[in-house]
């Protein structure tokens, strides 16, 4: 075979290997359980809500703080964590429930203008934070 044919193993084209990608990445997804997914994503929401709530530390901490980012953070994982609950369970549920409350607090904390209760970042899925 010269060097400009491709073997059988090679992708043909950029779509190709793009193809290729997706699939492998199908074929690994689909060997993680439904609740290691979910957890991950909720970390996911979680850190990022921190950060953008002003929980991270360091120099660029208060650069990087974004109340309306954190909101519509928060109020995602807290809809997520609800709607899984029932499905992972309470010995999952309840770290994700915690953590969620948590981060309504410091939300609650750094808000120079106060939410009604129950109209905080999430409320609408958790009830009201006090």
């Amino acid at each position: 075979m010269t060097s400009d044919q491709n073997s059988p193993n090679q992708p043909t084209s950029h779509s190709d290997a793009v193809a290729d990608a997706a699939g492998s990445q199908a074929r690994d997804i689909a060997e993680v359980p439904a609740v290691e997914l979910i957890n991950t994503v909720a970390v996911h929401l979680m850190s990022a809500a921190a950060v953008k709530t002003g929980l991270a530390e360091g120099p660029d901490a208060a650069e990087l703080k974004d109340l309306d980012e954190a909101r519509k953070l928060i109020t995602a994982l807290a809809g997520l964590v609800t709607a899984a609950a029932p499905e992972v369970g309470s010995t999952h549920a309840a770290p994700l429930r915690d953590g969620v409350r948590s981060l309504q607090l410091a939300f609650r904390e750094e808000s120079i203008i106060p939410d009604a209760p129950g109209k905080g970042p999430g409320e609408k899925w958790t009830g009201a934070v006090n």
